[in-house]
């Protein structure tokens, strides 16, 4: 299991579970490590249209990596995410659902993925509970060719397990941060998509 590599943008008759899998693959990216410029200038030659609350979110990234630059990002992801000593934002689910890092729900998500025959590579240094990192895992749940993977069920149950609990707490941390700038429009993209997966899981059946 590695983190997603540059996001490829596909054309505007894409499949739905195709344009899930690209949001998915890009969140992985830019929370992950801070991004290249060769991405934030992909980023920025992406189409935007429509006015969902998605949409729009997409837009503010697109805009923000027109004047983005490799360094300032990479200074605002450090500071926001790794920083001397506790890190302004934490990106684990660990902290979000018991207060402490290395806790309990890493354990049980270690289980499951291990169920999926997953596990962390060797260069990945983050535990698996890290945003980027399960973002990694709804990607592959979308996109893998096993059909006892790529089902909606299954998708369904690990976004509920691992992430539906915390992860729109972690997008608002991230969004009131005042060092926040270029993370900002990205974690109001996170927000929006998780509210948007959410809802869809809602109403899929069991």
């Amino acid at each position: 299991m590695t983190t997603a590599q540059a996001i490829k943008f596909e054309s505007q008759d894409q499949g739905e579970e195709t344009a899930r899998a690209d949001i998915y693959g890009l969140l992985a990216t830019l929370l992950y490590a801070p991004p290249s410029q060769a991405l934030l200038d992909t980023i920025a030659s992406a189409p935007v249209q429509g006015d969902s609350g998605l949409e729009l979110a997409w837009a503010d990234v697109v805009a923000a990596c027109k004047s983005a630059q490799q360094e300032a990002v990479r200074e605002e992801y450090e500071q926001l995410f790794i920083g001397v000593g506790k890190p302004e934002v934490m990106l684990y689910g660990s902290y979000y659902l018991s207060g402490f890092l290395m806790e309990k729900p890493l354990a049980e998500l270690r289980t499951d993925l291990m169920q999926l025959g997953l596990q962390r590579s060797d260069d990945v240094v983050e535990s698996e509970d890290h945003l980027a990192t399960l973002c990694e895992v709804m990607r592959y749940l979308i996109a893998s060719d096993d059909v006892l993977h790529a089902n909606l069920t299954t998708q369904k149950k690990f976004f509920s397990d691992h992430m539906q609990a915390w992860v729109v707490d972690c997008c608002n941390a991230i969004e009131a941060s005042p060092n926040a700038r270029f993370y900002k429009p990205v974690a109001r993209l996170a927000r929006q998509f998780f509210e948007v997966e959410m809802q869809a899981f809602d109403m899929s059946l069991d």
